[in-house]
């Protein structure tokens, strides 16, 4: 059913409670227990389009959005239709849902939403905004005829709105440090709220290596439990060219000299788990060639992406302490040398745990801020790291772009970090002022 003329979905969309942003407007609804009532009673009246593909379901604290595009891509090279639904978005809504790697036009997004407020209608179920995209995309994925999807969490897992669908592979990538005032305050906490996605009967790609929390996985009873190190991995990871050049090894498997597109030595470990989860969707060994494929094809914009050419513009949505660790690794390991930093950061992110390996990197800190209600702001950003990085020089820009502009006025090269909802805009304006994403003669070869 088309939306009729006069529905604005984009509008009914945003009237509704957005936690990326900390809006509820123009209503409030107060926070409560978690729940997946909502969730559930959306697809129920949508006609449970989930039962109409089986899903790999990824969480993890950092690199689901990679492994889910890897993923994604490596089963499509196998000559499966694939659905890949993945967020926060960078630019365009339209981004987190995608069949195929081709993003969902926005008149038939527009449709699917149109399908869950005629649900509210006859409902009276109050979704969140996040709620009504997986809805959304659920339905796009069925009309669509997808094989299989690739589902990455929003939040946590256990009380994720994706979790609505028991996904028959489960992914991990990783426990860390981050939304503890959703998650909990340990790390412990936080992976007992990711193993909520495993299932009875699911198979386990569990990238995280710390044994200490391997009990907490196990005893979620998954059918098969693959550990990274133990029954996948990778045997070599070298620099090269625009990425890396690795060795995987996977229960069924070995993939050898594959080259991953995309920069920075952690992506070597995220290939091996998407291998794995790819594996372990299809339920048998990968001809080598389709891995080849997968992973050269592979594309995750705002993750360690190279921006134009002269200037050059490093884009990562470091966004935590250990996502702002591996950004700072790669730059040590390309010998960048201290590079001017534009960062943005969201009000609740640990600051004190991305500025230290970040400090050590930067001729200076750019602060400034994005129009999110979570943020923080310019100048308490720029006081916060005044405090933390004593000297190092702190300046402030009204806005994202006023930051680009004036730091690649003094300097040729940049790098921009600390949160996804900088990185788009970002990433929007270079594009439209003549940089393209490419490969540079001079650019960093990992």
């Amino acid at each position: 059913m088309s939306a009729p003329t006069g529905f604005d979905a984009r509008a009914w969309l945003d009237s509704h409670v957005n936690l990326e942003l900390g809006v509820g407007a123009p209503r409030a609804r107060p926070r409560g227990a978690p729940t997946l009532e909502r969730i559930t009673t959306l697809l129920t009246y949508l006609g449970t389009p989930q039962e109409e593909w089986p899903m790999v379901h990824i969480t993890g604290t950092n690199g689901k959005t990679s492994v889910a595009r890897m993923t994604a891509r490596i089963l499509g090279a196998a000559g499966l239709r694939v659905g890949t639904f993945t967020s926060p978005h960078l630019e365009r809504l339209e981004e987190r849902v995608a069949v195929d790697g081709e993003p969902i036009a926005g008149p038939d997004l527009d449709e699917m939403l149109y399908a869950v407020s005629l649900v509210e209608r006859a409902t009276g179920v109050d979704p969140s905004h996040f709620e009504i995209m997986v809805a959304a995309a659920y339905r796009w994925f069925a009309d669509a005829a997808v094989d299989v999807a690739v589902v990455e969490v929003g939040l946590g897992g256990r009380w994720d709105a994706t979790s609505a669908v028991e996904g028959e592979v489960a992914v991990v990538t990783n426990v860390g440090l981050d939304h503890t005032e959703w998650l909990g305050p340990t790390r412990a906490d936080i992976a007992a709220e990711k193993a909520g996605i495993v299932v009875p009967g699911a198979t386990l790609v569990l990238g995280e290596t710390d044994p200490a929390l391997l009990p907490i996985f196990e005893a979620r009873s998954p059918d098969r439990l693959w550990w990274r190190d133990r029954d996948f991995g990778v045997r070599s990871n070298r620099p090269a060219v625009g990425g890396r050049a690795v060795d995987l090894f996977t229960p069924a498997a070995a993939y050898t000299d594959c080259f991953v597109a995309l920069r920075g030595a952690h992506q070597g470990d995220n290939a091996a788990i998407a291998v794995a989860a790819a594996e372990a969707s299809v339920g048998e060994a990968l001809d080598e060639a389709v891995v080849a494929e997968g992973l050269a094809e592979v594309r995750s914009p705002g993750r360690l992406e190279i921006v134009g050419r002269e200037p050059l513009v490093v884009l990562d949505g470091a966004h935590n302490p250990a996502g702002a660790a591996t950004l700072a690794s790669y730059l040590q390991d390309t010998n960048a040398g201290r590079l001017p930093i534009i960062i943005a950061a969201m009000a609740d992110k640990d600051l004190p745990g991305m500025i230290g390996p970040l400090a050590p990197v930067a001729s200076r800190f750019i602060a400034t801020t994005v129009p999110n209600s979570r943020a923080r702001s310019a100048e308490q950003l720029a006081g916060e790291i005044r405090v933390l990085a004593p000297t190092a020089t702190v300046e402030l820009a009204t806005s994202p772009d006023a930051a680009v502009l004036s730091t690649l006025a003094q300097s040729p090269r940049a790098v921009a970090a600390g949160s996804l909802y900088l990185i788009g805009p970002l990433r929007a304006t270079l594009i439209a002022g003549g940089a393209t994403p490419r490969e540079c003669a001079h650019a960093p070869a990992v």
